[in-house]
């Protein structure tokens, strides 16, 4: 068990900022990625013989974070109102860059929520589209739709327009 002890703590100090970037992304509030991320990461090292295995661990957390806000949102959506995660503010700026700037995170609130998925395995974690593809259970065709669709429409709202003289 000591080499697996090691193994994932090896892991978790390479992808833990990696995934805390795609969730924060992906949820728009720093608070909730970090918890998301902490309960992926410890359901990870529950299974970590299942984990080490598979061809990307980082998506495995990313995924399996993404699908615990799911259920907490499906448990909630009659308690709680809705913007509860995925709209508050954050309190302050985030020195450590653990979350993207504003402009970007605002533009990502506006994309549907399967194009942000993609855009945060693909761009944020560097996925190929097969891996991304296994990793949502979509083709990789329509990674390659859903991210080109979110490019466009991240293009378009983070280029600043210019002024004709």
């Amino acid at each position: 068990m000591e080499r697996g002890s090691a193994d994932f703590a090896s892991f978790y100090e390479s992808a833990r900022d990696d995934c805390l970037r795609a969730v924060a992304a992906v949820v728009g509030s720093r608070q909730a990625a970090e918890e998301l991320v902490a309960e992926a990461f410890a359901r990870a090292w529950a299974s970590w013989t299942k984990v080490a295995h598979h061809p990307a661990p980082p998506a495995w957390v990313v995924r399996t974070a993404l699908n615990l806000h799911v259920s907490w949102w499906r448990r909630r959506r009659r308690e709680a109102p809705a913007t509860e995660w995925s709209d508050r503010p954050d309190p302050g700026a985030d020195p450590g860059g653990a979350v993207p700037d504003r402009r970007i995170m605002a533009a990502l609130k506006l994309l549907p929520a399967r194009q942000r998925q993609v855009v945060v395995l693909r761009i944020f974690l560097d996925l190929d589209s097969e891996t991304t593809a296994r990793t949502l259970g979509i083709a990789p065709g329509t990674v390659t739709a859903h991210l080109a669709r979110a490019t466009r429409t991240l293009r378009a709202n983070l280029t600043p327009v210019t002024e004709k003289e």
